[in-house]
């Protein structure tokens, strides 16, 4: 069964949304491929470039390939339909359909504070980086962050230094961590933790990765705390996602003349709790510990019933058509913010609209 996730997995711009349509339809992927195509194209779900690309038989080949490789590796293949895939993530708009991990897949299972910020940590944000995680951990929580540089790595070691139980989100491949320095806690997150990543294997990490793997750091999260971050870093877009699924978000406040801590002001100002303490991060979440936890229905995220499009969303989709585009070009046009553009240009892809096909260029399903 897992070979036909992977495969339905890779159909060239299907996208998690029409994924779940088709799952509605027919329950299963096998079921999904056991049809014809005049089944699937009478349904009027699909453009007819994936309808193509659904009965093509070197998705097989490739999952096969996809299945070599994750046992070599020593990785396990999650769906959207296992009993134990994360009811926080599940409830988000667009879930991942499958899930590569590794690691202790248990870690799931307890209550989870996502922990992001700068790659360029000040000595205040690397202390009370420390400070709050070791407080939230004492709290028995587990953290989940993106294993970048700064912030993040400091998240995963005081966590695994305290004992507790840590999840790192990547924007690649398991089998490529990124960066090269972290290589040694990445193996030591899944002694203990998890190793999470929507990417196959040999997924090389680019620009475009990391807004994806942003909002599955959120998801997996009850709330999210921002520790430092510039004006344009990319913990503001893991905060935005976290803001679209419902979840608390937290910043801590820094001093006023320094550059990384203009964004955790800037998302205060917008309305996000201050962040003294990890237990008062605790407190303020109302946690349960993890044999109690009941997914709260005020989380869930409201799937739209049509493929609607926002404002901001319609004007970056006018301006792709069949010819390939650059994430500059469109920028220029419609006049997003790279940042900006990034999270509009992955919700496209999510639902099915779009396609990326090599670097930074897009094209119109």
């Amino acid at each position: 069964m897992v070979r036909e996730w992977i495969a339905l997995n890779a159909v060239s711009g299907l996208g998690p949304v029409r994924i779940a349509k088709l799952l509605e339809q027919f329950g299963t992927p096998r079921k999904i491929f056991e049809q014809s195509v005049e089944t699937i194209k009478e349904l009027n779900l699909l453009p007819s470039s994936c309808v193509a690309a659904l009965f093509n038989d070197e998705l097989f080949v490739y999952a096969d390939k996809q299945l070599q490789k994750a046992y070599e590796h020593g990785v396990e293949i999650m769906t959207i339909q296992d009993s134990d895939y994360p009811q926080y993530l599940k409830a988000i708009y667009a879930p991942p359909p499958v899930l590569y991990i590794k690691g202790n897949r248990s870690a799931f299972k307890n209550h989870a504070v996502g922990l992001v910020g700068t790659r360029n940590p000040t000595t205040y944000g690397r202390t009370s980086t420390v400070q709050i995680t070791k407080e939230l951990v004492g709290c028995g929580l587990t953290i989940v962050s993106g294993l970048a540089r700064g912030i993040d790595t400091v998240a995963h070691e005081t966590t695994l230094s305290s004992g507790g139980c840590t999840i790192a989100v990547l924007g690649c491949g398991i089998d490529y961590i990124y960066p090269k320095q972290n290589e040694k806690l990445a193996k030591q997150i899944s002694e203990t933790g998890l190793l999470v990543s929507e990417f196959p294997m040999g997924i090389y990490p680019d620009s475009f990765n990391f807004p994806r793997r942003n909002r599955i750091i959120s998801g997996l999260s009850s709330g999210v705390v921002v520790v430092e971050a510039g004006l344009k870093s990319g913990s503001l877009i893991t905060a935005q996602y976290a803001l679209a699924q419902g979840r608390d978000v937290y910043a801590v406040p820094g001093p006023i003349n320094s550059p990384v801590s203009t964004g955790t002001f800037n998302l205060i100002r917008d309305g996000a709790i201050p962040a003294r303490s990890g237990r008062e991060i605790a407190e303020s979440l109302q946690m349960m510990t993890s044999n109690q936890l009941n997914f709260r229905e005020q989380y869930k995220e409201k799937q739209p019933e049509k493929m609607v499009l926002s404002a901001e969303e319609e004007n970056v989709y006018n301006q792709i058509g069949t010819d390939p585009i650059g994430t500059d070009i469109i920028s220029e046009k419609t006049g997003c913010a790279i940042g900006e553009l990034l999270c509009i240009l992955l919700n496209l892809e999510l639902k099915g609209m779009i396609n990326q096909i090599s670097g930074q260029l897009f094209v119109r399903n």
